[in-house]
C-alpha cells in the first residue's frame, strides 16, 4: 500500500465525498463570471460543515474562513472555480453535460482540495492558533478575476497565501514549485490595420493592408531576438490574423492578435514600448492608419523563497515527492495577490496525458483527497510555527 493509499483509508468517507463532488462539477462546468451554480453548490457544502462564509460583495466565488481557538496569524489558501469554452472529449463517464463548456484546467479539482482542507481545518479548529481563509476565486481564466478578491478588503490582513494547480506533465504523487518566477506574466496584443482596398488586377490604386500586416509580423518576431537580452525568457505568438474575403479584391483593412510572455518586469515593460514603436514607425511609413491595444494581463507569479522549503517539507512529510521544478511560461492572476503578502504557488501532479486546455484534458483522482490533506497540513503548521 502507497503512502497515498494510506492517507485516503484513513478518511475514506471523506475522500469518497470530494470525489464524487468533483465529478458532479465537473458535469456541470460554468465559465468566468459565471459561476452561480458552483458557488451556490460550494456554500451549501459549507454550511453543511457549519463553515462561516464571508459576506462579500463578489458576483460569483466565495471566501470561507475558519478561526481557531487562539489568535495568531492569518494563512490563505487559494483555489479557481471557472471552466474553459471547449467542447469536451475526454471519454470520462461523468463527462460535461454543456455544450462547449469543459473544466479543462481542472479547476474542479482544485476547488474541490480546497473544499476538503477546509472540511480538515473545521474539524480540527479547536487545535488551530489563528485563522485560515479559503479562497474559492471566481474567473482565473480572464487573468483578471483576484483582483475582484483583493478589492473587497478581505485579504487586507492576511500573513501569507498559499496556492495550488494541477500539473498533467507531473506524475501522481509528485509536488513542485520554485522560489521567485514560476509563472509568465501574460499580455495580450490586437493591431488593427485601417488601410485601402482595391481590385487584385490595380494594387496601385490602394494600399494594401495585408502588405502592411505581413511587414508588421516579421517586424515583431525581431522584438525579443534583437532587444531582449539572451539570458532573459519571453515569447511573442502571432495567434490570429484576419484580412480579405475573395480572392480578386484587396481588403481595406487587417487585423491580428496574439500574446507576450515575459519573466521579468523590466523585459515585459520594454516589450510593449518597442512594440508601440514599430507599429508607430509602420504607420508611417506605410501612411496607414494602424490601432495598437494592449491588453496587460496578470505579471508573473513570484514565489516567496523563504516559504520553498516549507511547502516541500510539508508535502514530502504528507506523501508527496517534493522537487524544485522549472518556470512555466503559462499565466496566472495569482500573482496579484503576491502583491499583496508573501506566498508560494504549487503544482500538483495530475498524470496527464493530456495537456492543461486539452479537450481531452482529464485529473487522476488518486490525487485529489491527498492534495485536500496537503493544504490542511499546510495551513495547520504554518499557523503552529508562526
Amino acid at each position: 500500500m502507497t503512502t497515498f493509499d494510506k492517507i485516503i483509508q484513513e478518511n475514506r468517507s471523506l475522500a469518497e465525498f470530494l470525489q464524487h463532488f468533483r465529478r458532479e462539477r465537473h458535469q456541470y462546468p460554468e465559465l468566468s463570471n459565471q459561476e452561480f451554480e458552483t458557488t451556490r453548490a460550494l456554500r451549501n457544502v459549507l454550511r453543511q460543515y457549519d463553515i462561516d462564509v464571508l459576506d462579500l460583495p463578489l458576483k460569483t466565488g466565495l471566501v470561507a474562513e475558519i478561526k481557531g481557538a487562539q489568535t495568531g496569524k492569518t494563512v490563505v489558501l487559494r483555489s479557481d472555480i471557472d471552466a474553459l469554452p471547449i467542447e469536451e472529449e475526454s471519454g470520462v463517464a461523468f463527462t460535461s453535460k454543456k455544450s462547449g463548456v469543459m473544466h479543462a484546467c481542472g479547476h474542479y479539482f482544485h476547488m474541490s482540495a480546497a473544499l476538503g482542507a477546509a472540511i480538515l481545518l473545521k474539524q480540527h479548529q479547536t487545535e488551530l492558533k489563528g485563522t485560515v481563509k479559503i479562497l474559492f476565486q471566481a474567473a482565473e481564466e480572464t487573468g483578471l478575476g483576484a483582483l475582484d478578491v483583493i478589492n473587497t478588503g478581505v485579504l487586507d490582513k492576511a500573513d501569507v497565501i498559499f496556492g495550488i494547480h494541477n500539473d498533467p506533465t507531473l506524475p501522481v504523487g509528485v509536488l513542485g514549485s520554485k522560489p521567485d518566477a514560476l509563472t509568465a506574466g501574460v499580455d495580450r496584443f490586437e493591431i488593427k490595420i485601417n488601410a485601402k482596398g482595391a481590385h487584385a488586377a490595380r494594387p496601385h490604386d490602394g494600399n494594401d493592408p495585408i502588405i502592411i500586416l505581413s511587414h508588421l509580423i516579421s517586424m515583431l518576431q525581431s522584438v525579443i531576438s534583437r532587444n531582449v537580452p539572451s539570458h532573459e525568457n519571453a515569447v511573442i505568438s502571432v495567434t490570429q490574423v484576419h484580412s480579405g474575403s475573395t480572392w480578386n479584391v484587396i481588403p481595406d483593412s487587417a487585423y491580428l492578435e496574439g500574446t507576450v510572455r515575459t519573466f521579468n518586469q523590466q523585459v515585459r515593460e520594454q516589450i510593449e514600448q518597442r512594440f508601440r514603436s514599430l507599429v508607430q514607425g509602420i504607420q508611417i511609413g506605410f501612411n496607414a492608419e494602424i490601432e495598437l491595444l494592449w491588453h496587460a494581463g496578470p505579471p508573473s507569479v513570484m514565489n516567496a523563497p523563504q516559504w520553498i522549503d516549507f511547502v516541500l517539507d510539508v508535502a514530502q512529510e504528507n506523501g508527496f515527492t517534493a522537487k524544485l521544478i522549472e518556470a512555466s511560461p503559462i499565466g496566472e492572476d495569482f500573482a496579484f495577490y503576491q502583491q499583496k503578502m508573501p506566498g508560494v504557488f504549487i503544482m500538483i501532479g495530475s498524470g496527464g496525458p493530456y495537456a492543461l486546455h486539452h479537450p481531452k484534458f482529464r485529473v487522476n483522482d488518486n490525487a485529489l483527497y491527498p492534495t485536500a490533506n496537503y493544504l490542511y497540513q499546510l495551513a495547520k503548521r504554518y499557523l503552529t510555527e508562526n
